[in-house]
């Protein structure tokens, strides 16, 4: 359950902020940024980058975040014109 992993509802909360915010690890850090620059088309994902992923996370771990972020970008770009919405499943918490 999300609430017992280390901060899960606070770091939800958070993940807007997740540069200043001292919740997320350095490779948790890395990862969000990495989405990021997967996700905006004016960014890109540089050897640098990698090579710091490389220090956190093992060459199947990029395989499965890449294609964890991927498939967020993929949805985030097919639901919304078939009307496809949110089932509640995932409610994102408000600051508190």
């Amino acid at each position: 359950m999300l609430e017992s992993t280390e901060g899960g509802l606070d770091k939800l909360a958070a993940v807007t902020t997740w540069r200043d915010s001292a919740l997320f690890s350095e490779a948790e850090r890395l990862a969000l940024e990495y989405a990021e620059r997967i996700t905006y088309t004016d960014q890109t994902v540089d050897d640098a980058l990698v090579d710091k992923l490389r220090r956190h996370y093992s060459e199947a771990q990029i395989v499965e975040l890449t294609a964890a972020i991927a498939m967020e970008n993929f949805r985030s770009k097919f639901n919304p014109p078939l009307g496809i919405e949110a089932q509640g499943f995932c409610v994102v918490p408000t600051k508190r």
